[in-house]
């Protein structure tokens, strides 16, 4: 068997300073009262085995504004179009 190894270059070295990372959160109405969103956060965080890897809503609305802002980016230095 014939094998063929190709190496691929990391986003890093065309944008420096960038890493991709896996990330998961929840989401709800936009309507939704902070009460609720509380209640939700604090029950996911409670059933999160990793504790360390949870954030408040608030922190995890600046982290998907950050991360949307950062990969944006990166669609406009690769010149990423849609369809």
């Amino acid at each position: 068997m014939t094998r063929i190894y190709v190496m691929v270059s990391t986003i890093a070295e065309f944008v420096p300073g960038y890493e991709a990372i896996v990330w998961n959160g929840v989401v709800a109405p936009k309507d939704t009262s902070v009460g609720i969103i509380n209640q939700l956060n604090s029950a996911f965080t409670t059933s999160l085995v990793d504790l360390q890897v949870t954030m408040t809503a608030a922190e995890f609305g600046k982290f998907v504004a950050e991360d949307t802002a950062k990969w944006g980016k990166v669609i406009q230095v690769a010149n990423i179009k849609l369809g």
